[in-house]
């Protein structure tokens, strides 16, 4: 919606409904479908002749009755109980002229079901008490028992149903931001791990080599021998900590594959999807493990935002030589294209000799398959006679000219 063209008091509030369809990935326009129900307001024209006082009574509550629907979905959700009380208003009104002015009550009941989301017992009362005012009306009119049970029928069934689906709704984002909020407790947990070992790792390493160093100088000009020697341990303590970094930095890029299958388990049931998940007992190789574990977590992310299944498993198998990632789900499938996420996994596995089959079949769900070759020795740089690879020295760096280490 475009707020440049529209008075400030129909932009929609960043607590209304319309935003939160937007933060939920779903189309807000797509609610606005639910406005075609309002349709049955004209049901009476096909079962009798109408008066006159039908059709004028129909254009005002038609016309208050749809910026009050716009009110509802761009206004504040504290002014929603509001808006819903109008509606009911407008439902008794029109029931005296027409007989399917009860319509607008279903949907009072149920915004005021969705409204009530966080107390369900007062949703409760307050959709009884605008359908006890609907029925007492329609017996005082003299309406027909049946009708005046479908009429209870359909408000009971969509302003519960309403509530408790907002109510599912709300868990499922408070479970969501649990699930954020204990990665970004992980992540920062991580950092200061990785802070303590690196200064653990590095302060008495680097304390030792200055040592060195200074004790060098100081004995350059009167043993050269000691300085020599002195000079060889700091650049012993200096090789012996870069290798430990690098094994840290190894340790810290490596990505826990058990782990995110657990946070994809998580994200998953949270949205409603029973997940099963199959990991080998021996681990995968640690060269395709980061790979593998961002493949779960973009295919994870995928059926929990767009699939609509209540199924999945994750598959992970160590075949020979090659790492095999089986995600399938029963959801809506049908992809026909990549999207940012599959074609940023499709890079990634590329990048390390992997591919990736896609069989999607509308309404039969979506299985990913992801084969990653685990490398081999023989892949990496052939080793020299001092066991380093050829053109390096044992720090990994460039061997320069005229140099031997």
């Amino acid at each position: 919606m475009s707020t440049s063209a529209v008075p400030g008091w129909l932009r929609p509030a960043p607590d209304s409904m319309w935003r939160q369809s937007q933060r939920s990935s779903v189309n807000p326009r797509l609610h606005l479908l639910n406005y075609l129900w309002s349709l049955w307001a004209l049901a009476t024209v096909f079962f009798t002749d109408v008066p006159v006082s039908f059709w004028w009574s129909l254009g005002i509550s038609y016309a208050v009755f749809t910026l009050l629907f716009v009110l509802v979905h761009v206004r504040p959700r504290g002014e929603m109980h509001a808006y819903a009380g109008l509606i009911a208003l407008v439902a008794l009104v029109s029931m005296f002229w027409n007989p399917s002015g009860w319509t607008f009550g279903v949907f009072a009941c149920v915004y005021t079901g969705m409204a009530s989301a966080e107390s369900p017992r007062a949703g409760v009362f307050r959709v009884a008490m605008i359908e006890a005012g609907m029925l007492a009306l329609g017996w005082w009119l003299d309406w027909p028992w049946f009708a005046l049970l479908i009429a209870a029928s359909v408000c009971t069934s969509a302003g519960l149903g309403a509530m408790y689906g907002h109510i599912s709704q709300l868990r499922g984002l408070e479970m969501r931001r649990s699930h954020e909020e204990v990665r970004r407790l992980a992540a920062t947990a991580e950092r200061e791990r990785i802070g303590r070992d690196l200064h653990d790792l590095l302060g008495h390493t680097l304390s030792l080599i200055t040592l060195k160093l200074e004790l060098s100088r100081k004995l350059f000009d009167r043993d050269h021998e000691a300085a020599r020697r002195e000079l060889e341990d700091a650049e012993r303590v200096a090789r012996h900590a870069l290798a430990e970094v690098r094994s840290a930095v190894t340790g810290i890029r490596a990505t826990d594959l058990a782990a995110e299958l657990a946070s994809a388990r998580l994200l998953l049931e949270s949205s409603g999807v029973a997940v099963a998940c199959d990991y080998p007992r021996q681990g995968v190789p640690e060269a395709v493990e980061r790979v593998a574990a961002l493949a779960v977590r973009e295919a994870a992310t995928n059926i929990a935002r767009h699939a609509n299944a209540s199924r999945a498993s994750i598959d992970v198998a160590c075949r020979g030589d090659e790492v095999i990632v089986r995600i399938t789900d029963n959801g809506r499938g049908g992809i026909r294209s990549d999207g940012n996420g599959l074609t940023g996994m499709r890079e990634r596995l590329h990048a390390v000799g992997g591919v990736l089959a896609i069989d999607s079949v509308r309404g039969k769900g979506t299985a990913l398959t992801m084969n990653i070759p685990v490398p081999t020795a023989a892949a990496a740089p052939a080793p020299d006679a001092t066991g380093t690879a050829s053109g390096m020295d044992d720090t990994g760096l460039p061997r320069l000219a005229g140099h031997s280490a």
